[in-house]
């Protein structure tokens, strides 16, 4: 049941489902390869390119997912009250294409500074913005696979990311910083343009039955404190990844690559899986199943004493991953019934929070040794379970899986 709608898609309304949701994954797919592409050398490029500090790197990394989090809570809660859902994914899109435009030729940091905490900004909204389009496109067909169509999307960004940095390395090589702010640019105007020339405007949902706003927003908070914690974990586990196998597992450099792309690799059809699971289970107990399984993962890569038990734990990881992020936005939306924009920014605003949290633990990791990367983890794990499991003792959550 989707707020209120239980009855199942017939053939013709899930062609047309299909028909729609098919240029929103391609869309949202360009738009994962254009953050997958500058993400992972943003650092490098302020150092070298910009020539900016320590200080004024660590400033710029902060604000700029700060200020995503702001635009984006601002545009969810905006998008659920008016049928503009479509136009701020354009909005998006081509802000993003601007900002890339302009990173590729401007070198002065504040410039980049005031850009990145406006227009990139704006550009952040296409993630959450895109699974509340999903989910409202399903919800006025009659679909009851929002979880599913929304898992799937997630497995799009994946595959993105698994492409992107290969990518990037290639285009760095070949023509520099400007080649790669241009690439970017070039895959945000096809999402834009695939926005304006192929997906329809929707409006939000009517009649639909929220929650008492005490209990729901009780609930909701939990739930994405529990989303921050967990993901904490898995930033934190990727960053210490290849200094925790070098420096305490003594293995190359090259098998934290292999490692992390691994689980990359794997994370992308247990999506599709936890995704089926959904229509069978709630939500919210698969994805208690997976910060229980994220709990496991970090325990026992704490206690490794070889590089190939780490790799051999990557089923867990990617399952732990598949759960919780690919199921965590459409939980907080079966939470916030008729409000799935601002359901996708709260859930999806736990990642930045999560990075924030995760670069402290990372310091005391140094101090202490790697080791305690992945004991923090399993403690990030465990903690965010308790709070899941306070949300059930709060009352039933919303209707089943969607």
């Amino acid at each position: 049941m989707v707020s209120g709608i239980s009855v199942e898609a017939p053939a013709g309304v899930a062609g047309r489902v299909g028909r729609t949701l098919v240029p929103l994954g391609v869309m949202f797919f360009f738009v994962g390869l254009s953050t997958a592409v500058v993400g992972p050398f943003l650092a490098l490029f302020l150092s070298t390119e910009v020539h900016a500090g320590p200080a004024r790197v660590g400033v710029y990394l902060v604000a700029g997912p700060l200020a995503g989090i702001a635009s984006s809570s601002v545009l969810g809660r905006l998008s659920d009250r008016r049928p503009i859902r479509r136009r701020l994914l354009l909005t998006a899109a081509l802000a993003g294409c601007a900002g890339s435009i302009t990173t590729a030729f401007v070198r002065e940091y504040w410039v980049l500074f005031a850009l990145t905490i406006t227009v990139t900004a704006i550009s952040g909204a296409l993630f959450p913005q895109s699974f509340a389009y999903a989910r409202e496109v399903l919800q006025q067909r009659g679909s009851t696979r929002a979880a599913m169509a929304i898992s799937t999307l997630r497995m799009l960004f994946s595959i993105a990311w698994v492409a992107g940095p290969p990518v990037a390395a290639l285009l760095l090589q070949t023509g520099g910083f400007r080649v790669l702010y241009l690439t970017a640019a070039t895959m945000y105007a096809i999402a834009a343009g695939i926005v304006a020339l192929r997906l329809d405007e929707v409006s939000p949902p009517e009649h639909v039955e929220r929650p008492a706003a005490g209990r729901a927003g009780a609930k909701v908070w939990l739930t994405v404190a529990a989303l921050a914690l967990m993901q904490s974990a898995g930033v934190l586990g990727v960053q210490a990844m290849s200094l925790y196998l070098g420096h305490v597992l003594h293995a190359q450099v090259r098998d934290a690559g292999l490692v992390l792309g691994l689980c990359a690799a794997l994370e992308i059809p247990l999506m599709l899986a936890f995704g089926a699971l959904s229509a069978r289970y709630p939500l919210r107990r698969l994805i208690i199943l997976g910060s229980a399984l994220g709990a496991v993962y970090y325990a026992l890569v704490a206690l490794a004493t070889h590089s190939w038990q780490v790799a051999a734990l990557q089923l867990i990881n990617a399952s732990f991953i598949a759960a919780v992020q690919g199921l965590g936005i459409s939980y907080v939306q079966e939470l916030l019934p008729g409000e799935p924009g601002r359901a996708a920014t709260l859930a999806g605003n736990a990642f930045p929070v999560a990075a924030i949290l995760a670069g402290p633990l990372l310091g005391l990791a140094a101090t202490l040794g790697y080791r305690y990367a992945y004991a923090a983890g399993a403690i990030l794990c465990v903690a965010g379970l308790a709070l899941l499991v306070a949300t059930v003792r709060r009352g039933p959550a919303a209707p089943a899986p969607a």
